[in-house]
């Protein structure tokens, strides 16, 4: 955890007033799933300090906490996420940080514990001290509490001593300091570059064969599997370079690291899944905790050599006992009427009473995986209740940080007015609305995804076809009609009702507005990468004027995950509608188009469709416009897509997920619509580690254009 220091506490460290420190307090409480070689993290941090004089310095040290500096910069995992490929560059920079530790000497380090091999040479005795340590510190310390689900698995309780007893010669080669934890989450990419990577959390620092350092590198930084090779070269060259010994055996001895870290793997991964059960779970939390003991088991498998791994369904068995009989119920054991909800009055729908509702609360809790679909402001969750013919779906928001781009609307006004209007626009149909358990809001929608049971919808992720083209041009003219002053806002005031002569202006002002929000360590990667601030922002953004078009009720999110292919081909349902507004209808059409990789004839199509069948105090100066909504689409994508990568936020959601891989395209275009120049960062890694998406896939906005 980062904080500035207060007046309490700023006597204790020599530091300026406001400067970032970092707590980290050791919980006693925690599962014993790590290996230590020494225990005093501050120990290790003062020992290699001298010769990696870049790594935190531990400023105040009491019982279990200690107060180190903070490293300005961004983790790597925030603009490179965990799966992705490296660059090049990247990785052997990553490299070289393994190869620097090869400076720090042992009589330069805290006092090894007494199992430690006697020679710093011994490879094979390091690693049986290794499997060892797993044994002793993770298999030993747990067995009492989790012996009974390991047998159950099939994992005997000597596994890790067998494996010990199997380690064969292997080549010698000099001891070193060992990170051992070397992940995305623990390599911070400086903003100033001197030096461009940091490395953190060195509290399972160890000292030995620094192919162990490469083998968990290679395991826990989740590389793709093409890219290990290239990995295992670059570490080569720079430990080569460094200490040529080092690199001895590489092609024969390396895979016997990577088998040890996915065997002890095997008993944090399990024990973390089991206990990732609450007290009260539901069938989500079950098949996810499946899930991942079984790809522990898999890894495991060969080298602790178990006789056979249990298939998925007999682990969810397994699970499903064991935590019964420690006291935790799933939510099958409990009855319908025992859920507890207070409805809204607001939404009262005559097919849908107060029970029906009580059964689709009580069966979402019990819903299986591919149930589920998880977008970026809502989970939402398919049920089947007796009393009403078809799916429904339990909507729930995702989180409860406020979003970074503004809602006008509540989701269930606009189907409830679009639903009243009788126009021909297909949208959910809202059922209910309340809130459950913890007080927690949700809404129950009719199910527009296939009607032949629970199958994920279809959506036009690679665009638009023809005749969908067409539909969707049909339903935004159906849209104008809808009475806007019908659309109950929820007690939000006239927020949303636009200023008519300048919707454009509005939206300038809330994109101003977000970039002011924006958290610090977004902030200072928008700084570094050449992206304006608000006041400069507002500057650029400001030579524009719009035509006054009449305003109409807006979907405002038409990405191709909204939009459901119906069975039967006639055409799309528009869901997700909590970015619903009222402006101009042409900022709905040119969105879309930026939301979605869009072929020129379906351009044409669908402005040429557009311009025709709306009311012409709709469309009135079209052309002048539309090219000013798509350059404020492309500059809002580059700060918002920006603060994704770096937060992490709904990265699991597949139009987020397609974003944020053409990020440092996505940037060379906003830098161009706005006339200025990609900056040359002081740290090269920064644009290197930004995802550049598949160049061979056509752009959703096509050329950039300078304004």
């Amino acid at each position: 955890m980062a904080r500035p220091l207060t007046d309490v506490d700023r006597w204790l460290v020599a530091c300026e007033d406001g400067e970032l420190v970092t707590v980290r307090e050791r919980i006693r409480s925690a599962l014993p799933v790590v290996i230590r070689t020494w225990q005093n993290e501050a120990e290790i941090l003062h020992a290699i300090s001298k010769v990696l004089p870049h790594v935190p310095r531990c400023l105040v040290q009491l019982r279990d906490v200690n107060i180190l500096s903070y490293v300005e910069g961004v983790p790597l995992s925030s603009i490179c996420p965990n799966g992705k490929p490296v660059d090049s560059g990247l990785i052997s920079a990553l490299a070289g940080l393994l190869a620097d530790m090869t400076q720090v000497g042992r009589k330069d380090l805290p006092q090894l514990p007494p199992s430690w091999p006697r020679s710093s040479r011994d490879s094979r005795a390091f690693l049986r001290t290794l499997a060892h340590g797993a044994e002793e510190q993770i298999r030993q310390r747990n067995w009492g509490r989790f012996g009974g689900l390991f047998a159950m698995l099939g994992i005997p309780e000597d596994a890790m001593v067998r494996f010990a007893e199997r380690v064969p010669a292997m080549s010698t080669r000099p001891f070193s300091l060992l990170h051992t934890d070397l992940h995305r989450d623990n390599v911070i990419v400086s903003y100033h570059g001197e030096p461009p990577l940091i490395c953190v959390d060195w509290e399972l620092a160890s000292y030995g064969d620094p192919l162990h350092d490469l083998a968990t590198h290679l395991v826990r930084m989740q590389y793709p599997s093409y890219q290990w090779l290239e990995v295992e070269h670059a570490w080569r060259e720079s430990m080569g370079r460094r200490r040529s010994k080092a690199v001895a055996g590489l092609e024969r001895d390396l895979k016997h690291y990577v088998a040890f870290e996915r065997a002890q793997s095997v008993y944090p991964d399990v024990m973390r899944a089991a206990t990732s059960l609450g007290d009260n779970y539901d069938q989500r939390d079950l098949d996810q905790a499946t899930r991942e003991v079984h790809r522990a088991l898999q890894a495991a498998e060969k080298p602790l050599q178990l006789q056979s791994v249990p298939d998925e369904k007999a682990i969810e068995h397994i699970l499903y006992r064991w935590n019964q009989s420690h006291g935790k119920r799933h939510s099958r054991d409990r009855t319908a009427s025992s859920i507890v909800w207070v409805p809204d009055d607001k939404v009262q729908h005559p097919l849908f009473p107060p029970a029906t509702v009580q059964e689709a609360l009580f069966q979402e809790g019990a819903a299986s995986a591919d149930r589920v679909f998880k977008g970026t402001a809502h989970l939402s969750t398919a049920v089947r209740v007796g009393g009403y013919p078809d799916l429904v779906m339990v909507r729930r928001k995702v989180g409860t940080a406020a979003p970074r781009e503004r809602r006008y609307l509540y989701e269930h006004a606009v189907l409830g007015a679009i639903e009243a209007s009788g126009v021909m626009v297909r949208a959910p149909k809202v059922l209910a609305l309340g809130s459950s358990g913890l007080g927690d809001q949700f809404t129950i929608h009719s199910y527009e995804g296939p009607k032949g049971g629970v199958r994920h919808p279809e959506h036009p992720a690679d665009g638009l076809l023809p005749h969908e083209a067409d539909d969707l041009v049909a339903q935004l003219n159906a849209l104008t009609y809808v009475d806007c002053e019908k659309v109950d806002d929820g007690g939000k005031g006239t927020e949303h009702v636009p200023y008519v002569d300048d919707f454009y202006g509005r939206l300038c002002d809330d994109l101003i507005r977000m970039v002011s929000d924006l958290p610090k360590m977004t902030t200072g990667l928008v700084r570094e990468l050449g992206l304006p601030p608000g006041n400069r922002l507002r500057e650029l953004l400001g030579r524009h004027i719009v035509t006054a078009r009449r305003p109409v009720l807006l979907h405002g999110d038409l990405n191709p995950w909204n939009l459901v292919r119906r069975e039967d081909g006639s055409g799309l349902t528009l869901i997700d509608w909590e970015m619903a507004m009222v402006g101009d209808p042409l900022y709905d059409l040119v969105r879309h188009m930026h939301l979605t990789p869009t072929r020129p004839e379906i351009r044409e199509r669908l402005f040429a469709r557009w311009s025709t069948l709306l009311p012409e105090d709709c469309t009135e100066g079209w052309k002048r416009d539309w090219r000013v909504y798509r350059w404020i689409e492309t500059v809002r994508s580059a700060y918002v897509d920006l603060d994704r990568l770096v937060t992490g936020d709904s990265l699991e959601a597949p139009n987020v997920r397609r974003a944020v891989e053409r990020y440092a395209m996505t940037l060379n275009e906003a830098t161009a619509t706005l006339g200025l120049q990609v900056r040359s960062t002081a740290n090269p890694y920064l644009a290197r580690a930004l995802p550049h998406g598949d160049h061979g896939n056509p752009s959703a906005q096509g050329d950039p254009e300078v304004v």
